[in-house]
C-alpha cells in the first residue's frame, strides 16, 4: 500500500479546440472514498472527461475496481477496493501522472448516453423543449467533446422517460385515472375499454362536466369532428368533438383516444357523443356537424345523428382538390364558391372553374353542394367552413400527443381549465349586450345601413334599396334575401336598416348564443384539478369489494416506426388564402413554370 499521497494532474498541450486546464474538483487522491463501486466509476469517468484522457477498465466487481489509461504505453493506473464491513470504496493506489499527452480527437469513450443524460438532466427538467442540437453545442462548449446527434437525442430521451414515467404504467393506471376524473369533476364522463382477449388498450372517452354544461346550455348547435395521430411510443389516434362559443373560439366537448383510426372506432366515438348529449339534454338538439369526407365518419354521423345537418370541412375538400389538379387559381375559386351566399354567386364561381378546367368543374360537381357550399347548406354553419380543430390547437396539442396517455389527457385538462378561468374572468369586464366580435359586426352593419332606403310592404316584410341592389327582409322569419342573417345568426346590414326604421333594438335580434350572458353561462362551471397519481387510491367499488375483478389495461400492440415523425402541419387558413398565380412563359397557362411545363411543342 502506498502511504504517500499522490495527485492526478494533467499537463498536456492544447488539442484542437480544447482548453486543457486541470480542474482541481476532479483531482483523485489516495484514500479518497466513495459510497460504492458505481460512485467510484462515475468519479473516474467524470475526471477522465474533465481532464481529457480516456480510461480502460481492467477489473470491476463488488470488491475492487482497477482502471488504466486507454493510451498505449501510458503508465497511469488507479486501483480502488472496498473497505471491510461497509459498502464504501476507497482509492488504494494511483500510479504516476499521464505521459500520453491526452486524447487527440474530439470524441470521448466515457461520454456515454448515461453521462449525457446526467449532464443535461437539470436543464431538461427546467426546459423540456431543450433540443438535441442545443445539447450538442452546450456539451462542446463545456467539455470540448463533439457528440453525435443520436447520442444527444438518446440522452434527452432517457431523461424525459425518467421525468414523465413509464408509458406502460400509465396504461395500467387508466381505470384509476377515469375514477379520479369522475370524483373530482362530478357529472363528467370517463371510460376506458380494453380488448377482451388480451386486455390491450382499445379506447378511452373523456368529457368534462364543465364542457358538457357549457355546450348544452349556451353554445351554438354546431360541432366539429377532427383527429390527430399520436406521436408517442404506442401511437394511436386522438379524436376530437368541439363546439364553438359565442365569440367564435373553439369549445372542446369530448376527446377519444383509440388504438387506430377505423370505421368501428369512429362509430364508437359518435355513439358515446350521442349518449352524452341525450343524457344531458331535455331533448336532442338538431346539430350541424362538420367533418372531413371520410366514409367512416359520414356513416357514423348518419347512424347516430340522422337529423343533423352534415357539412364537409373545406380544408379537407380543398386539399383533395389541390392534389388532383395542382392549380392555385382553381383552389382559390373553389373557396370563393364555398363562401358565396347565393346560388347565383356559387354557380358563377363554378363556371369560372369550368373555363379553366372542365375536368375540375366536373370533379367538384360530383360532390353535392349541400355538403360544402354556404349557398346550398341546409343548416347553419355560422360562418365556419372548416372543422380546423387540430390547426387551432396545434401549438400545444402537438407537444401533448407525444406524452404518455395520462399525461397527455392531463395536458388537455389543464389547458381547458386555464381557458375556462381566463374566459370567465374576461367576460366579467364586458359592458355590452353582445360578445365583442359580434358587437363589432353589428356596429359595422349599423354604419353601412345609414345609406340604405327602406320600403315597408306589411308588418313583417320590407324592401331595402342600396347601391348593391335590392333585397327583401322579413323580420318575423328573421331572414334576408342576401342570406346573411340566416347563415350567421346576426342581422345583416339590410336587416339592420329595417330594424332601425322600426325603432327596434338590433342586438335583440341576434341569436341568443351571441349574448354576453350566454357566453358567461358557457364558462360558468369550473374544471377542477385531478390529484397527482401518487395520491390515487383504488376505486371505491374495489375498496368496498376486494374480491371484485380489477380492470387490467395493457399497452396497445402498435409501436412507433423508425424515422423522424413529421412535425409541422400546414394551417387551414394558409390553404384557403389567395396566393400569387404563376404563369408559364412557354404555353401561357397558369399553375406551373416554364421549367416544369409538359405541354407539347
Amino acid at each position: 500500500m502506498v502511504h504517500e499521497q499522490q495527485h492526478l494532474l494533467l499537463n498536456a498541450p492544447v488539442l484542437q479546440s480544447r482548453e486543457l486546464v486541470p480542474n482541481p474538483n476532479y483531482e483523485l487522491t489516495v484514500g479518497q472514498e466513495f459510497e460504492d463501486v458505481k460512485s467510484c466509476r462515475r468519479a473516474l469517468r467524470d475526471a477522465a472527461i474533465a481532464l481529457h484522457y480516456e480510461i480502460q477498465t481492467v477489473k470491476s466487481d463488488k470488491s475492487r475496481f482497477t482502471a488504466k489509461c486507454a493510451s498505449e504505453g501510458c503508465p497511469w493506473r488507479v486501483h480502488a477496493a472496498k473497505l471491510p464491513g461497509v459498502p464504501t470504496f476507497t482509492i488504494r493506489t494511483i500510479n504516476q501522472e499521464h505521459t500520453c499527452g491526452g486524447i487527440t480527437h474530439l470524441g470521448h469513450q466515457q461520454a456515454s448516453v448515461q453521462w449525457v443524460a446526467k449532464s443535461v438532466e437539470q436543464r431538461l427538467r427546467e426546459n423540456p423543449h431543450y433540443k438535441p442540437k442545443e445539447i450538442l453545442e452546450d456539451i462542446h462548449k463545456a467539455h470540448g467533446i463533439t457528440l453525435s446527434y443520436k447520442q444527444a437525442w438518446r440522452g434527452k430521451e432517457r431523461v424525459m422517460a425518467a421525468v414523465r414515467g413509464s408509458f406502460e404504467e400509465e396504461y395500467r393506471l387508466l381505470p384509476q385515472y377515469c375514477d379520479q376524473i369522475k370524483q373530482t369533476n362530478p357529472g363528467s364522463i370517463a371510460s376506458v375499454y380494453g380488448n377482451p382477449q388480451d386486455s390491450c388498450f382499445r379506447r378511452l372517452f373523456v368529457s368534462f362536466h364543465a364542457s358538457i354544461f357549457g355546450f348544452v346550455n349556451a353554445c351554438r348547435p354546431l360541432l366539429g369532428l377532427d383527429r390527430t395521430q399520436l406521436k408517442n411510443k404506442y401511437l394511436g389516434t386522438l379524436l376530437f368533438a368541439s363546439g364553438y362559443d359565442g365569440d367564435g373560439a373553439l369549445f372542446p366537448l369530448a376527446f377519444g383516444v383509440v388504438d387506430e383510426e377505423s370505421d368501428d372506432n369512429w362509430m364508437w366515438f359518435l355513439s358515446e357523443l350521442h349518449n352524452l348529449l341525450e343524457v344531458n339534454s331535455e331533448y336532442m338538439p338538431r346539430l350541424t356537424i362538420l367533418s372531413n369526407r371520410q366514409k367512416s365518419v359520414v356513416d357514423a354521423v348518419e347512424a347516430y345523428f340522422p337529423t343533423a345537418f352534415h357539412g364537409f370541412c373545406m380544408r379537407h375538400l380543398s386539399d383533395c382538390f389541390q392534389k388532383e389538379f395542382n392549380n392555385t387559381m382553381l383552389v382559390n375559386l373553389l373557396w370563393e364558391a364555398a363562401w358565396a351566399l347565393t346560388p347565383v354567386e356559387h354557380e358563377g364561381k363554378i363556371l369560372e372553374i369550368a373555363e379553366i378546367s372542365l375536368e375540375a368543374a366536373n370533379w367538384i360537381r360530383r360532390i353535392s353542394p349541400k355538403f360544402w357550399a354556404t349557398a346550398y347548406f341546409e343548416g347553419s354553419r355560422f360562418g365556419h367552413l372548416t372543422a380546423n380543430i387540430v390547426e387551432s390547437l396545434h401549438s400545444w396539442i402537438s407537444e401533448a400527443s407525444g406524452l404518455p396517455i395520462i399525461q397527455m389527457m392531463e395536458c388537455i385538462r389543464r389547458q381547458l381549465m386555464t381557458w375556462f378561468n381566463e374566459r370567465r374572468e374576461t367576460s366579467t369586464q364586458w359592458t355590452t349586450i353582445l360578445v365583442p366580435s359580434v358587437e363589432r359586426r353589428v356596429s359595422e352593419a349599423l354604419e353601412r345601413a345609414r345609406s340604405y332606403q327602406v320600403l315597408r310592404a306589411n308588418e313583417s316584410e320590407f324592401e331595402v334599396i342600396s347601391h348593391e341592389g335590392t333585397n327583401m327582409v322579413d323580420i318575423y322569419q328573421r331572414g334576408c334575401s342576401c342570406k346573411g342573417w340566416q347563415l350567421y345568426g346576426i342581422p345583416c346590414a339590410h336587416a339592420v336598416a329595417v330594424l332601425v326604421s322600426c325603432r327596434q333594438n338590433v342586438r335583440r335580434f341576434t341569436e341568443s348564443c351571441f349574448t354576453a350572458a350566454s357566453y358567461q353561462k358557457t364558462y360558468s362551471q369550473t374544471l377542477h384539478p385531478v390529484p397527482d397519481k401518487a395520491l390515487w387510491k383504488e376505486s371505491s367499488d374495489d375498496a368496498a369489494n376486494p374480491a371484485a375483478e380489477v380492470l387490467l389495461i395493457k399497452p396497445p400492440k402498435s409501436l412507433t416506426p423508425p424515422g423522424r415523425p413529421r412535425k409541422k402541419r400546414v394551417r387551414a387558413e394558409d390553404r384557403g388564402s389567395v396566393k400569387r398565380v404563376v404563369h408559364c412563359s412557354r404555353c401561357n397557362q397558369t399553375g406551373h413554370f416554364r421549367t416544369t411545363c409538359a405541354a407539347p411543342i
